[in-house]
C-alpha cells in the first residue's frame, strides 16, 4: 500500500452518434435526455461523487460547442467547485487516441476515464480510492456480465481477479464479462498507446493498449458491476434507459405524488417541473414532466419523460421520451422518441400505437 494520489477525470464526449440518427443530426448523443436530464450529466455526477473534481472533456468539432454549453449549465447545479478542461479531438480515431491527445492535460496524474454516453448505477468512490492507494496497479477496468458478449470488448480473468486477456467484439467470446466503459489508468498507459498500431477499422483501441500493459508485465485489475449498466446508442436502448432511471428515481424518492387539482388522477412516482399545468389528466408513474408543460385530457405513463415547455392535448403517451418544446394533439405514442420542438397532430379518435424517432422541428400529421 502507498499513499493515495489525487485522480483526474477524463470524459469522452465526441463522436457522431450515428446509431441515434436522425435525432443526433440536431444534437450530440451525450445530450439526449433520460428522465429529463442529459445522459452526460449522469456521468459527471458519478465522477464528482467519486471525489474527482478536475475533469477533462474530449469534444469533437461538430458537437463541441453544444457539449460546452450543456456542461456550463451542469456546473450551475454543483455545490462544490469543479474544474472542466475541454480537449478537442479533430477526428474520431479511437478511445486510445482520445487518451493520447489528453496527455498534456493529464500529465503524470492517474485518472478515471468514463465514456460519456454510458449510464451506470454505481458508487465509484471505493473502487477509485482503492486504485489510488495501490501504485502497483497500472490499470483497473469495470466489468459487467452480459448476455451478448460478442457485442462488446470482453475480459478474461485469472483466479485472483487479474485481467489476463482482452478481446474486442469476439465472434466466440472467451467470457461474458463486458467492458462497461469506465477505466482507471496510471500514466504508463501513454507508453502502451505509443506501442500499439491502429486496428483494422483504423482506430487506436483502448483494449489493445490495456492488452499491451498486460503483455509487458503490468498489473491490470478489475471490478464487477453488480447493478445496472445501460448503453444508450440506439432508440430502444435509450427508451430502456429512461425506464430504468425513472424506476431508480422512484425507489429513491420520498415524495411520490405531487398535489394536483381534483380533475387529475395521479399514481406512482411523478417528477413535476415548475409551472407545469395539468387538467383532466391521468398520470401513471414513473414519469418526469418538465418545467412549463401544459397537459389537457391526457393519459401519461408509465415510463414517460416529457421535456420542458411541451403541450399535450387529447393524447395518450407511454414508454416514450419527448424532448423540449414539442406539441402533441390527438395522438397515441408508444415506444417513441421525439426530438426538440416536434409537432404531431392526429384525429380526435384513438390512434393505433406508433413508433417514431424524429429530429428537431419535425412535423407529422395523419388522419383526416
Amino acid at each position: 500500500m502507498s499513499e493515495a494520489t489525487t485522480l483526474k477525470g477524463l470524459v469522452l464526449a465526441g463522436g457522431t452518434g450515428s446509431r441515434l440518427r436522425p435525432l443526433t443530426y440536431a444534437m450530440p448523443k451525450q445530450l439526449v435526455p433520460v428522465a429529463n436530464r442529459p445522459i452526460l450529466w449522469f456521468a459527471l455526477d458519478s465522477i464528482v461523487s467519486a471525489g474527482v473534481a478536475d475533469i477533462g472533456i474530449i469534444i469533437s468539432p461538430e458537437t463541441g460547442e453544444a457539449i460546452k454549453q450543456s456542461l456550463y449549465a451542469w456546473l450551475e447545479t454543483q455545490d462544490d467547485e469543479v474544474a472542466l478542461t475541454f480537449i478537442p479531438q479533430e477526428t474520431p480515431a479511437g478511445l486510445a487516441h482520445a487518451v493520447k491527445i489528453a496527455e498534456p492535460y493529464l500529465q503524470q496524474s492517474p485518472f478515471l476515464m468514463y465514456l460519456g454516453d454510458n449510464l451506470i448505477d454505481a458508487d465509484l468512490k471505493p473502487w477509485c480510492d482503492n486504485f489510488s492507494s495501490q501504485s502497483s496497479i497500472s490499470a483497473s477496468i469495470l466489468l459487467k456480465p452480459v448476455d451478448n458478449p460478442s457485442s462488446f470488448g470482453v475480459a478474461v480473468l485469472d483466479e485472483t481477479g487479474h485481467v489476463t486477456r482482452l478481446v474486442e467484439k469476439p465472434k466466440e467470446p472467451p467470457s461474458n464479462l463486458a467492458l462497461v466503459g469506465v477505466y482507471l489508468f496510471r500514466p504508463n498507459i501513454f507508453t502502451a498507446i505509443q506501442a500499439i498500431q491502429p486496428s483494422p477499422r483504423g482506430e487506436l483501441e483502448i483494449t489493445d493498449a490495456i492488452q499491451h500493459l498486460i503483455t509487458s508485465g503490468s498489473t491490470v485489475r478489475s471490478e464487477q458491476q453488480t447493478s445496472w449498466w445501460l448503453d444508450t446508442g440506439k432508440k430502444d436502448d435509450l427508451l430502456s434507459a429512461n425506464q430504468t432511471v425513472l424506476a431508480s428515481l422512484a425507489r429513491k424518492s420520498m415524495d411520490l405524488t405531487p398535489e394536483l387539482d381534483a380533475s387529475n388522477t395521479v399514481s406512482g412516482f411523478v417528477q413535476l417541473g415548475e409551472n407545469a399545468s395539468l387538467t383532466n389528466c391521468t398520470i401513471i408513474g414513473p414519469v418526469a414532466i418538465g418545467d412549463g408543460c401544459h397537459l389537457s385530457n391526457v393519459t401519461l405513463g408509465p415510463n414517460v419523460s416529457l421535456g420542458a415547455s411541451s403541450t399535450v392535448i387529447d393524447s395518450t403517451l407511454r414508454d416514450s421520451v419527448v424532448l423540449d418544446g414539442c406539441t402533441l394533439k390527438g395522438v397515441q405514442l408508444v415506444n417513441s422518441l421525439l426530438g426538440y420542438r416536434c409537432t404531431l397532430t392526429g384525429p380526435a379518435q384513438t390512434l393505433p400505437p406508433v413508433s417514431v424517432s424524429l429530429a428537431e422541428q419535425s412535423v407529422l400529421h395523419w388522419g383526416p
